[in-house]
């Protein structure tokens, strides 16, 4: 039965691999849908499905299937790393005695390069809360923490008071698989930090009247939720009248773009970023392009 070992893969996940919340529902999610089309492949019920059922040519179906209905490339390879990810730990518990889909590959990836702001659009976001308000002081502080440490929304909701060295100007940020890193602060951050906790932060905290380590709070009191972010960002965006679209990543793909711009080292902004290879930082090298070809204006002297 196929279905039967779903919940050991995912404890595999949480346990072996700190896979967060997201990526659970995520994996299950995408494996209910494959057997969902499996089941259909076979005319047979979900339950019923063997490991026999999971073949080579089932899978090449299921990708053609996928691609009629359009999905996105980023959005096949996504299923596909689940399934990849159940196969294996089928194969490691022996409930396979080999890989049945190893030569099964992913169908290439678009390469689009990550949105940015430039600098000015920057400083027209960061500027844009109120803070002579508690809601204006608490986005405040959220939009210079996302630019100054460049961490993922999900990075920035998991912040608690207590990983704040604002003496040092770090952050302990938690990443993904729970791996920790230290994410610099810059002074305006650091300013509207601590214009947020001593002024803000209390008023949210009184709503609740519980205690409560979690850095950004929402009007409840508890811990502000990803979603809440992009709403407040997408309001700022909105109130600016800026003609695209902006999330929480754009701020971060903003904030590698700019460091590379300036001239830092490739390694540094891929530490900074929490990236594990290179390669994932090395697409924000075809945004510096316009900055190179400026130098090379500059530099070169027979230009």
């Amino acid at each position: 039965m196929l279905l039967k070992h779903v919940e050991g893969f995912l404890t595999h996940l949480r346990v072996e691999k700190s896979a967060s919340q997201l990526t659970l529902i995520s994996y299950k999610t995408d494996l209910i849908q494959f057997f969902d089309f499996l089941a259909g492949y076979y005319h047979i019920n979900r339950e019923e499905l063997t490991v026999s059922s999971l073949n080579h040519l089932a899978v090449r179906e299921y990708i053609s299937n996928m691609q009629k209905k359009e999905l996105s490339r980023a959005t096949i390879a996504r299923k596909l790393a689940a399934l990849r990810s159940y196969v294996k730990y089928l194969c490691r518990e022996n409930v396979l005695e080999g890989n049945p889909i190893a030569n099964i590959s992913t169908p290439k990836q678009e390469k689009k390069l990550p949105r940015f702001l430039y600098t000015m659009e920057i400083d027209m976001l960061l500027d844009a809360p109120d803070t002579t308000k508690q809601a204006g002081m608490r986005d405040k502080a959220i939009l210079e923490t996302l630019y100054a440490a460049g961490v993922r929304v999900s990075e920035l909701v998991g912040i608690n008071l207590s990983d704040l060295d604002l003496d040092e100007e770090w952050i302990i940020i938690r990443g993904k698989g729970s791996k920790e890193r230290l994410a610099p602060l810059g002074r305006k951050a650091k300013a509207a930090l601590i214009n947020y906790i001593v002024n803000g932060r209390p008023y949210y905290l009184f709503k609740s009247k519980a205690a409560n380590d979690a850095l950004f709070l929402n009007k409840s009191g508890t811990r502000i939720s990803a979603r809440s972010i992009r709403n407040i960002i997408n309001k700022y965006v909105e109130q600016l009248a800026i003609n695209h679209k902006v999330s929480p990543h754009t701020l971060r793909h903003s904030f590698a773009t700019h460091l590379l711009n300036g001239g830092a080292d490739l390694r540094a902004v891929q530490e900074l970023l929490g990236h594990v290879k290179l390669s994932t930082t090395q697409i924000y090298t075809h945004l510096t392009r316009d900055r190179i070809k400026a130098i090379h204006n500059e530099s070169h002297p027979r230009r």
